[in-house]
């Protein structure tokens, strides 16, 4: 269950806050509307975190709105993806954020500490996938999760993705990020006994066709625990990986 409706029918429980306060909190407003954009306040409640801003095809001054809203209703930890360092520049000169450019990812306010069943593996075939790892890896570092980053260990050395078969028989989910014929994620669900992710990416030659070719062998894999998200999608692969490794905790 979702920590902040916890401590509030605990507090309730406790006597420290009345039923009808209780009960005006829960009520709140589940949206505002910007015109531009409908905010949704009561994500945090449904799902257990806040509402992620998608930066591509927006403003820095829809952005800061957006941002500034979610501040005002108490939700000031929040990830924006997808966006560009000019972007960002212009959105730092009204709201603090962190900005990570290799990934492409915002932060404002502050990371969860970490929780969960245990660490979760970002494991790359090639350095041309990390934008999409880091990604990966951001989100779910947001999100509250130790994340352990294994990057350029693809098939073409083999040896060098079998010289970390301690953190990866040790992670809890696995995300295996890879292009070309994406092959990594095969090889990584033979290996572990936890869910793997895998996250094809566009990198590649014309027959890759952007990410297809990949995308196609990891909905193939003979590897059994083997999900697969959509090409380039770091940022679900992260989320996933969260929930995954949340599943009979509190979040």
């Amino acid at each position: 269950m979702n920590t902040d409706i916890r401590a509030l029918l605990q507090a309730v429980q406790s006597g420290s806050v009345s039923v009808d306060d209780a009960l005006l909190q829960l009520k709140a407003q589940p949206f505002a509307d910007l015109g531009y954009a409908k905010v949704d306040l009561h994500r945090k409640v449904r799902q257990g975190a806040n509402e992620v801003i998608y930066g591509a095809g927006k403003t820095a001054e829809q952005i800061v709105g957006i941002l500034n809203t979610m501040a005002q209703n108490g939700q000031k930890n929040v990830l924006i993806t997808r966006l560009d360092a000019e972007k960002a520049a212009e959105i730092q000169k009204s709201v603090q954020i962190t900005y990570y450019e290799n990934a492409k990812v915002a932060i404002a306010g502050e990371m969860k500490k970490p929780s969960g069943i245990g660490r979760i593996v970002v494991a790359t075939g090639g350095t041309s996938d990390i934008p999409v790892a880091e990604e990966a890896a951001l989100t779910a570092e947001f999100l509250g999760n130790p994340v352990v980053r294994l990057y350029d260990v693809g098939v073409a050395g083999l040896h060098r993705l079998l010289n970390h078969s301690e953190e990866l028989m040790g992670a809890s989910v696995v995300i295996a990020i890879a292009g070309m014929e994406g092959a990594l994620a095969s090889v990584v669900g033979g290996l572990v006994d936890c869910p793997v992710i895998a996250v094809p990416t566009s990198v590649g030659y014309g027959a890759a066709f952007g990410g297809l070719a990949a995308l196609l062998s990891m909905l193939n894999s003979c590897a059994s625990g083997v999900s697969v998200v959509n090409i380039d999608n770091g940022f679900g692969a992260g989320y996933l990986a969260s929930m995954l490794n949340h599943m009979g905790g509190s979040k």
